[in-house]
């Protein structure tokens, strides 16, 4: 029996680039290498059939611990809750105020970049609550 070793997420979108871009600066991930042959992403995808031009963006983490993004573009709009979301876990191993002061400076940078702040979801304990985001094009995540 053969074992994962790697794990890609992939995300439904309208704009490919431009939520891997604002990805890439939540989650300190980068835009990879273009493919062999190719001096940019842009001359890849100018490559491309018109149809399939802007289709897909990829960003990755540069240690290689963390899994790959992979962003789809399709045609239907979100019309649900997200069934899975990303977890950013700005205060993981605080506890607190020093928590509390973590998330909510992350969430401050997270706005700049374009998220939405939704609400502060209160759980028990400090430790457990997390503040609901929505990403450049309304996807949630928590920052927790």
């Amino acid at each position: 029996m053969s074992t994962v070793k790697q794990v890609q997420i992939a995300f439904d979108c309208a704009e490919p680039e431009r939520i891997a871009r604002f990805w890439c600066e939540v989650l300190g991930y980068v835009v990879p290498p273009p493919p062999d042959g190719f001096a940019s992403w842009d001359e890849f995808n100018r490559s491309l059939p018109p149809e399939k031009q802007d289709s897909a963006f990829v960003c990755v983490d540069p240690s290689g611990a963390g899994p790959r993004l992979f962003f789809q573009r399709v045609p239907e709009g979100k019309v649900a809750k997200n069934r899975v979301h990303l977890d950013v876990r700005a205060g993981a191993g605080l506890v607190g105020e020093e928590r509390l002061a973590t998330l909510e400076a992350e969430c401050a940078r997270l706005v700049e970049l374009g998220a939405v702040r939704v609400r502060l979801l209160e759980a028990d304990g400090v430790e457990e609550s997390c503040i609901v985001m929505q990403d450049v094009e309304g996807n949630e995540f928590c920052l927790d």
